[in-house]
Formats: C-alpha cells, structure tokens, sequence
C-alpha cells in the first residue's frame, strides 16, 4: 500500500518498548509511535496502556524516503485540524493556541516596558478570565 504523511490509518500493536509502540500497518509495513506521540501527559508504563494484538488507529506524521520506517501519532487524532480557509458553513469552533500575548501590542518595544502587561494577560488567561 502507498502511505502518506497525514494519512489515518488502522492497524495493530506488534511490539512495546520503553520508548514507543510498534504497529503492523500491513503485511509488509510496521510504524513506530514514539512515547511522545503516545496520548497527551505523561506515560510511565506503555505496557499497562497497550498490548500486543490491540488494534489501533493512528496518524502519519512522517516517512523516510531512504529507510521507509514509518513515524505515527495517537496524540495527533485528538488534535483538530486547523483549516486557513474553513469552507461556508463548516465548524469554526476551533480553538487556536498563541503562544505570546495577542492583546498586548507590544511592537519592538523592549521586555522591560511590556513584561508587567503580558504577565498580567497571561495570569488572567489562567484564572479563566477571558477579555
């Protein structure tokens, strides 16, 4: 089968170890999820989350062109996809994650004068209180 990155697909655990989950895509084809890419938060045991024969869906994240090995996510499926140009009518309820301070404007002006305004914005984004 020809796979592509972003591709879901379906297939079952063939090994477990310490740093990742091995998944058989097909006769021919094994994928690796990396412990990172298991779920969101930490795992300390993959063998009390996953057995061998448990069949499992997954995301591509990346193929290497020289060594063909497979890179998949679980995390990945709980992530919704973020369209530039949602079509008419399509969901638009999709949270999007900035990482600075969007309602400062701080322009270039120096960390000293905005450091007080950005904390601020960020210890209210915390306590939930969304202006």
């Amino acid at each position: 089968m020809d796979y592509k990155i972003g591709q879901r697909v379906t297939g079952t655990v063939s090994g477990i170890q310490n740093y990742g989950v091995f998944v058989q895509l097909d006769s021919k084809t094994q994928g690796l999820v990396h412990i990172s890419e298991c779920k969101n938060g930490r795992i300390d045991n993959l063998p009390e989350e996953f057995h061998i024969g448990q069949p499992v869906e997954a995301i591509i994240l990346d193929i290497d062109n020289y060594s063909k090995k497979i890179s998949l996510s679980f995390r990945q499926l709980s992530i919704p996809k973020v369209h530039a140009n949602p079509k008419p009518g399509e969901n638009r309820n999709i949270y999007k994650h900035f990482w600075t301070a969007t309602r400062v404007k701080a322009g270039f002006k120096p960390i000293a004068e905005t450091i007080e305004a950005s904390k601020s914005e960020a210890l209210g984004r915390i306590r939930g209180n969304k202006k």
